[in-house]
């Protein structure tokens, strides 16, 4: 079949109009792309901050409906995140943890993703989208709210004090999931005028500066900026777990004194499971977590990718079909 989407052809370079043929094996689906997210993953990979996988077509935050596919009705609405693949013979794919495949195949790295009229995924990593959520303030959910969603559900417990550093694409999720799940919830951000927006996402406190000594049992830190890990660690409380989710270019720094002492863990987490992702969106779908989204036509993808490039997005741009 022919798919027709946008595609980079080099570094930082313009996506144009983009065709290719692909043949769908026995156990994928093939979507009918409805609307894209735009994670700024995709704009790493389009400026080959994560090397060359050229022609890219970006996107890995999909909805839409099935055309044709192993265990899917057609016209199924469905979501495809980060993974569309791996080798489902490993000891991770048997014990249903396939992110950490070997065999791993991400949906727009080194396979054309959601910038396109339609995307192939294996069955198991097509997702059924409950009626409640919509496919435009959901999209994001299969890749941020995935990311966020899984040390939540590894760390977090009713009464649990989290810390969200970063109140973007990734930390306006954090706090709304943190918050449904009766932790105890503080936005952290540089910028003042995010305060009654977090506020309104379940955060019942608001911090601009230093954290104060033991203060959270759980920081889901979702800037790519460098943190100070001396005064981060401080703030964890005994047992507290530190977890990068930002992909940060610098190294993580920590010392072992205060991990040692404080019996406290630095942890990184990325994006869910089949089985934590299907979860997460019912979780959301209960819960009234949606993202906050601008959205624009799929033909202005260049445009949409320069607003998430410069930061200015509040908080996802999805690009609708």
């Amino acid at each position: 079949m022919k798919i027709e989407g946008y595609a980079a052809s080099e570094a930082k370079g313009v996506l144009t109009p983009f065709e290719y043929t692909a043949e769908p094996g026995k156990d994928e689906v093939v979507v009918r792309v409805t609307h894209c997210g735009i994670c700024h993953s995709d704009v790493h990979l389009a400026d080959g901050d994560w090397g060359e996988f050229f022609p890219l077509v970006p996107g890995h935050e999909v909805v839409g409906e099935v055309e044709q596919g192993a265990g899917f009705a057609p016209g199924t609405r469905v979501g495809v995140g980060w993974q569309c693949g791996s080798c489902g013979t490993c000891e991770w794919c048997e014990a249903g943890k396939e992110v950490v495949c070997a065999e791993h195949q991400g949906t727009c790295m080194g396979h054309h993703g959601g910038f396109a009229s339609h995307v192939i995924a294996q069955s198991r990593f097509v997702f059924p989208m409950p009626p409640e959520l919509d496919s435009a303030s959901a999209a994001p959910l299969l890749c941020a709210g995935a990311t966020v969603y899984t040390p939540l559900k590894l760390y977090a417990r009713p009464g649990t004090r989290v810390a969200v550093i970063g109140i973007g694409g990734l930390g306006h999720l954090a706090v709304q999931f943190a918050g449904k799940m009766d932790c105890e919830v503080t936005a952290v951000s540089t910028r003042t005028d995010k305060e009654a927006e977090a506020k309104s996402y379940g955060a019942a406190h608001f911090l601009v500066g230093e954290p104060g000594s033991r203060s959270f049992d759980l920081v889901l830190n979702t800037s790519t900026a460098n943190m100070n890990m001396e005064i981060w660690l401080e703030a964890l409380r005994p047992e507290g777990v530190f977890a990068q989710l930002g992909a940060a270019p610098q190294p993580v720094e920590v010392a072992a004194f205060p991990l040692i002492m404080g019996y406290r863990s630095v942890t990184g987490s990325g994006v869910a499971h089949p089985a934590v992702l299907q979860e997460m969106l019912e979780f959301a779908a209960r819960n009234g977590v949606k993202a906050q989204v601008q959205v624009m036509p799929m033909d202005q993808c260049n445009e949409a990718m320069a607003v998430t490039r410069s930061g200015s997005a509040r908080y996802r741009v999805v690009l609708e079909r």
